[in-house]
Formats: structure tokens, sequence, C-alpha cells
């Protein structure tokens, strides 16, 4: 049941909104879960506190004391406010939808105003370490196809800024017939969204290698990156691999995946990349989201002028 509090007016339209978010905005199962359990939360929680199956008309019947003692709730469980943001994001979204598309109305949310947070800068690799890592790729552990499958991936996610996700997501067909002819890449990011970034000769080399070894025929439709029993690469042996590397080269805690991504981005900035360039890059949809590295650049310049400037 997709809401166990709810009257069936309610839990028809959570279907229906969380539909829209799937089939519309085309948001990943991942984001749709926790839009799913955010509003589950809120709706159980307003089940207990109004004493009563929540309906439709309970919630546009809510007062600001409703929603805040909510948000006192989950400050006392000690949940981030991060967490707490996020949530309140996907109940505001699911009222937002139910006025938009059915004209129900609830002024009382606009009285609401969520705890602000600084969200974390991302931790790049320095450039000699992320290096390191997609050179050391096929040398530690995997030997054979699989370390050249290995290095493959991560050299992929440095050198064009790839999720994790986008990588082992791409199938045969996305490289070609030749890889080592290999210029730019189509990939399928967020939403569905696609975008074509460039693809460095050694990106396409290492592609070329890991395809030349590969044991299994891989059809144009199938995936690229392939596990040890030829089914679609999963993201947990990427993630295995980057600690064996992260031990290894005794890289703190944060060297993850996707910090080969924050790297590929901080990198570029460092080296007077125009913003708006990444953010195409990144496949980014707000500016506001990539100028998270201009402070992450800034900090690193403070550091260094700390430790060298005579008068730090």
């Amino acid at each position: 049941m997709l809401l166990l509090h709810a009257a069936d007016d309610l839990a028809q339209l959570a279907k229906a909104w969380l539909d829209s978010l799937r089939h519309e905005r085309r948001l990943s199962p991942r984001t749709l879960a926790a839009y799913q359990s955010d509003l589950a939360d809120f709706v159980g929680f307003m089940q207990e506190h109004l004493a009563e199956e929540v309906s439709v008309a309970s919630l546009m019947a809510l007062r600001p004391a409703d929603f805040r003692a909510w948000l006192a709730k989950r400050h006392n469980e000690g949940l981030a406010k991060s967490s707490t943001a996020r949530s309140m994001a996907g109940v505001r979204g699911f009222f937002a939808w139910m006025d938009k598309r059915h004209g129900l109305h609830n002024p009382s949310l606009k009285a609401i105003r969520t705890a602000s947070f600084r969200r974390p800068l991302p931790r790049p690799l320095a450039a000699s370490q992320a290096i390191a890592v997609t050179e050391m790729a096929g040398d530690l552990g995997a030997t054979g196809w699989i370390a050249d499958r290995d290095r493959a991936v991560l050299v992929l996610l440095y050198g064009a800024g790839l999720r994790i996700g986008e990588a082992i997501g791409l199938d045969r067909r996305a490289v070609g017939v030749d890889p080592t002819a290999l210029v730019e890449l189509r990939v399928v990011g967020k939403g569905q969204k696609e975008r074509i970034v460039p693809i460095l000769p050694v990106i396409a080399a290492a592609i070329a290698q890991y395809l030349a070894s590969c044991p299994f025929v891989l059809p144009a439709d199938g995936p690229l990156f392939v596990g040890a029993r030829g089914g679609r690469l999963q993201p947990s042996l990427v993630q295995a691999q980057m600690r064996r590397l992260r031990q290894h080269l005794d890289l703190p805690e944060t060297a993850t995946p996707h910090a080969l991504r924050h790297s590929f981005a901080t990198h570029l900035l460092s080296a007077g990349t125009d913003l708006r360039a990444i953010q195409e890059l990144l496949g980014h949809k707000s500016l506001s989201t990539t100028q998270i590295y201009t402070a992450v650049d800034g900090s690193r310049l403070q550091a260094v002028f700390a430790k060298a400037h005579p008068r730090a």
C-alpha cells in the first residue's frame, strides 16, 4: 500500500503525483522512493497528530502549527537539517501539484520556513592523486580483462566527469565500431537528460583496450561494461575497487568514484574553464549546482596561501 494512514482519496492523489514524477519529470527510482518515503512519514505523523485517518480534506485544513509539529518531531529525532529540508521539499512538491492539477490549495504551507543548512563542499582529489588512481586501477587486485575494464571505467569517470551510474549504464553502441576513433559520447543523465561529452584519446584508448580483451561478445544494445558473468557491471564492484585503491595509495575516505567527477570539475575550473561549459559537461540543470565548485577552488587557494605565505 502506498500510504498506510491515508484515506482512499489521498492515496489515489499520491499515486497520481508519483506517476507524474516518474513519467513527466522522469525521476530515478531512487528519487521516487525517497519522495514516497517522505510523504509517508508526513502522513503517518499527521494520522497520530490529528487522531484521524488522513484525507485530502485533512491536508487542506492543516494549520502552520501542524506543519511545525512535524518539523519539531524530526528535529527531536536528531535528523539532519539536510534530511528535513529534502523531506519538506517533497511535501511542498505534493501540495504544489495538488494545487496546480486539482485546485486544492492550503495557504498555511507558505508560512513555513525550513531551517537553512550549508551543503558540504565536494571533496575532490588532487590532480596527482586522480591520475594515480587511473594509472593504478588496472594493476591492483584484478588481472586480465577485468583489470582493463576497471581502468576504463575509472578513466571515464575522471576524464569525462561521468556519474558512476552513467558510466555503467552505457550500451556497447555508445562507443561505435572503432572505439579508438571515439571523440564524443552521448550520455543519459538524471531525469533521462541527454548530453554530449568530449572524449580524450586516453579514454578512447582505455575503452578500446578493455573491449579487445573482454571475452564476451557484446551486442550493440547490451551493456558496454560487464561483470565476470557477462551481465551489466554493478556499481558495488567499482566502489570496491576504489576502496582498494584508496588503501593502496593512502587516500582519504572521501576518495570515492564520485570524487573523480568532483575532481574533473574542480581541475577544469582551476585551469580556467568557463563555469557554463562545466555545467554542460556535468549535465547540471542549474548553474547554481555547478557554482559550488567555485567555493571548492577558492578554499583550496586559501589553503595554499595559508601554507605558503610568510606572514600567514
